[in-house]
């Protein structure tokens, strides 16, 4: 049964560009005008962050659209800020929208004397007021645990399977799949089932933290357009030996995507001087200029995935529909005819 409130998005500083589009393809959607709540979410000299909203919220259906990317502490700091300003004004139910789930990697006590910086998170979030959390392809699907509140964990997968089906529709034949690891072999392994490709996975042994010391490919790529795919791409050190690992082991060319491009560092500069072809991201995390200008860098858009959950989630509709080809199609038509 649908609500009797009207959907209301607001959106902290942390990806703008993508929450206005989000609100077009509601829109679009419903065939009537969706704009963002008018708020000022501002610091102070000091950087403590201020929020004011202009509109009346009492009531009302509320989704807050905010990765916590870089910076992250102060992004996650506007999430909750801008949560506790809805409660306080008495809003219906408050939706957290975090497209990119920013301490995501600190999932376990990796050695001793570590934090689980993810529950903490969580817990920070509900404490807030947030009633429920939609994000996309969370860094473990087990961090969904961590909250007492409901969480839909959207995926990549399907709209990269529609992209790589357009890109690569005269020789989807050659085309095959690859893991980065042995850990994102599941989502590997979906992306190749949604295009019925081939799999192989690039086994790497690190020697400490951050430094990728051997690499082997597990599998046969040889004249293969090898499609490498992960959750997030950082500095871009193991994704570019992964590329020349692959190259070396006879595949003809390699093509990655990646649903977070956190691009920190010398990321870019290592994207372009790489054997990589193409790198695809999602907006999930606001491309940088360096980003944009990246010749062999393209952007995917997440505005009509994350408009239509937003519309299910608010008419208590299923999410997990937007799993399926056949609900997806239509909402990437233009893009993808």
């Amino acid at each position: 049964m649908p609500a009797l409130t009207e959907p209301k998005l607001i959106s902290g500083n942390a990806n703008l560009k993508l929450a206005e589009a989000v609100a077009r393809r509601m829109s679009i959607h419903r065939g009537s005008a969706v704009k963002l709540v008018d708020a000022r979410v501002e610091r102070f000299n000091d950087a403590e962050v201020f929020v004011e909203v202009h509109e009346n919220v009492r009531g009302e259906d509320m989704f807050i659209i905010q990765s916590t990317s870089r910076p992250a502490n102060d992004n996650l700091m506007e999430l909750l800020i801008i949560s506790d300003t809805l409660r306080r004004s008495s809003a219906g139910r408050i939706t957290a929208v975090i497209p990119y789930f920013g301490y995501a990697r600190q999932d376990r006590r990796t050695k001793a004397r570590t934090p689980i910086s993810a529950k903490l998170v969580a817990n920070m979030i509900t404490q807030a007021g947030i009633e429920r959390v939609l994000t996309m392809d969370l860094h473990a699907t087990q961090i969904q645990g961590f909250f007492d509140i409901p969480v839909d964990n959207l995926y990549a997968s399907p709209v990269f399977a529609l992209d790589v089906r357009h890109h690569f529709k005269d020789c989807l034949d050659d085309v095959m799949v690859i893991s980065p690891d042995v850990g994102g072999v599941a989502r590997a392994r979906e992306l190749a089932k949604r295009i019925e490709a081939p799999l192989a996975i690039v086994d790497k042994r690190r020697e400490k933290a951050g430094e990728v010391a051997e690499m082997n490919v597990i599998g046969d790529v040889t004249g293969k357009r090898c499609i490498i795919v992960d959750d997030i791409c950082d500095t871009a050190g193991t994704l570019c030996k992964a590329a020349d690992v692959l190259m070396d082991s006879g595949a003809a060319e390699v093509h990655a995507y990646i649903t977070h491009g956190v691009m920190s560092g010398p990321a870019v500069e290592r994207v372009t001087a790489s054997k990589l072809k193409s790198l695809v991201l999602t907006d999930s995390i606001a491309a940088t200029p360096e980003v944009s200008a990246a010749p062999n860098i393209r952007i995917v858009p997440l505005a009509p995935i994350f408009a239509q959950a937003i519309l299910n989630i608010w008419g208590g509709t299923s999410v997990s529909s937007l799993f399926e080809h056949e609900t997806l199609q239509p909402l990437y038509e233009t893009l993808y005819s």
